[in-house]
């Protein structure tokens, strides 16, 4: 009788084989004795090598049972029918009853998840080969007699592997595949959801970070990480450092992705609401894997992740509210309010326009900073819905009536601080009023105003010599009459 390395290829692969969270995995199952005829071998290689014997070949790989893909342990017992009815089982032991070391135990459960629906033959191989090498090693060189019944021979791993060295060479590179990641990233895993840095607006789309890491605190590539946002709305998706992997989906609620090469995800989050919230959720390797037993004992036994942990992060954050500025123009004399005041709401370099509250400037129809008029009243005027925190400034456009002259364009008045979040900014811009005119025009040269007091001082003679000078005056005006009325 020769041996036979027939493998059980895509060809024989099912339909419909779902990996469920209680089956889902991987398993090896192997079976010296003829299968029974209602048994359905899936998808892996028959092996030979067990006690050093090429020609003694068992089968490797998975089995259908209730149109699922399982993998069993339980070597050399008999094969499942594809109608096994199997209970719900206890933690997985060795075929000893004994307890399996933490680390086999955490790196089953990591093949599981990850292998348990593998449509790879070697790969299938590789995993039942290595569920066996844990769960049915040899105590002692007695377990590997020949002779001795298989509900009590052990597994020759040795044997097998190099079986596979030499006549399936993928397969056996599939074996240190395997085992190197199930040493690197198995559980039990954290999960944590990162958010933005900085202050997160309504409207406004920032990077939110779900990172999936191993034992060892490592990031995990290609675990699917299902992102959904409360609050919110996702604008597609990238897997770190690997193209390809993310399914993008505009202004949705709800993604999976595919962690990148340093076990992250990142999407853009954009606040819809308040206190927007992002959750991911992921299927991570149990601590330890449980079996799944048959009614007839005499059957292998269905090795499933019993209870596959469901990892859940989430990251919320408060969205800075709105800050308003309160402006009033003020008389620089007086401090009375002065209405028709037009000023522009810039941001701090006094040229830019200001932020509304949804990171957009906020212009006029021609393009420059939006403009306001005070209040004829009061002097004052109120811009709400503005960007917080950020530094803005109030610069006075065109000055109102009777405050012109002290104008300058090339220096306009101006007041400048920071809207907080939910906060009243108050600032006050001051103009000097025109003044009351010191000239009035006389032709086309002002004529200048005599201003003030002008006292004049005289000695007492000549207030005397006055005195005559004035009688003098008098009697020639009265000589200078009468002869004017003789004629």
């Amino acid at each position: 009788m020769g041996w036979s390395t027939r493998p059980r290829a895509a060809a024989r692969a099912l339909t419909g084989l779902v990996a469920a969270a209680l089956l889902g995995t991987l398993s090896a199952t192997a079976g010296v004795p003829v299968a029974s005829a209602a048994s359905q071998e899936g998808i892996g290689h028959r092996v030979g090598g067990q006690n050093g014997d090429a020609e003694d070949d068992v089968w490797l790989g998975s089995y259908v049972v209730g149109g699922q893909q399982v993998f069993c342990v339980s070597f050399l017992l008999k094969a499942p029918d594809t109608g096994e009815q199997y209970k719900p089982g206890d933690e997985l032991l060795t075929k000893w009853g004994t307890k399996l070391p933490a680390d086999q135990a955490a790196n089953i459960s990591y093949l599981l998840l990850r292998y348990g629906d593998t449509e790879n033959p070697d790969e299938a191989t590789a995993l039942a080969h290595l569920l066996h090498s844990w769960t049915a090693a040899p105590r002692t060189p007695a377990d590997l007699d020949p002779g001795l019944p298989p509900a009590k021979i052990a597994y020759d791993a040795p044997g097998h592997l190099g079986f596979m060295q030499q006549h399936l060479k993928a397969a056996a590179d599939a074996v240190e595949r395997l085992e190197t990641d199930a040493e690197t990233n198995r559980g039990p895993w954290t999960a944590s959801v990162t958010t933005p840095k900085g202050d997160q607006h309504l409207g406004e789309a920032a990077d939110w970070t779900a990172t999936v890491k191993n034992a060892r605190g490592k990031g995990i590539p290609g675990v699917q990480v299902k992102l959904t946002a409360t609050a919110a709305t996702l604008d597609g998706g990238k897997a770190d450092n690997a193209a390809g992997n993310a399914s993008p989906q505009a202004a949705a609620k709800e993604v999976t992705l595919k962690t990148g090469a340093d076990g992250t995800v990142t999407v853009k989050l954009t606040p819809t609401g308040d206190k927007p919230k992002l959750a991911a959720s992921l299927k991570a390797p149990a601590d330890r894997p449980y079996v799944r037993l048959p009614i007839d004992t005499t059957v292998q036994r269905v090795v499933s992740t019993g209870g596959e942990k469901e990892l859940t992060a989430q990251g919320v954050v408060n969205v800075a509210k709105p800050g308003k500025v309160q402006v009033t123009k003020t008389d620089a004399a007086t401090g009375q309010g002065v209405g028709g005041a037009v000023l522009r709401i810039t941001g701090k370099d006094r040229t830019s326009a200001a932020l509304g509250q949804d990171g957009k400037p906020l212009t006029g129809a021609d393009g420059k900073p939006a403009v306001v008029t005070t209040d004829g009243k009061t002097g004052g005027v109120t811009v709400e819905g503005l960007r917080a925190p950020q530094e803005i400034c109030v610069v006075e456009a065109s000055p109102p009536p009777g405050y012109t002259n002290a104008y300058d364009p090339q220096n306009p008045p101006s007041a400048c601080g920071t809207v907080k979040p939910g906060e009243t900014l108050a600032l006050t811009v001051t103009n000097k009023a025109n003044e009351v005119p010191r000239a009035i025009p006389a032709g086309d040269q002002p004529v200048a105003l005599a201003h003030g007091v002008v006292e004049t001082r005289y000695p007492g003679a000549g207030l005397a010599g006055l005195g005559l000078l004035v009688l003098l005056a008098a009697g020639l005006i009265g000589v200078a009459a009468r002869r004017a009325s003789r004629r």
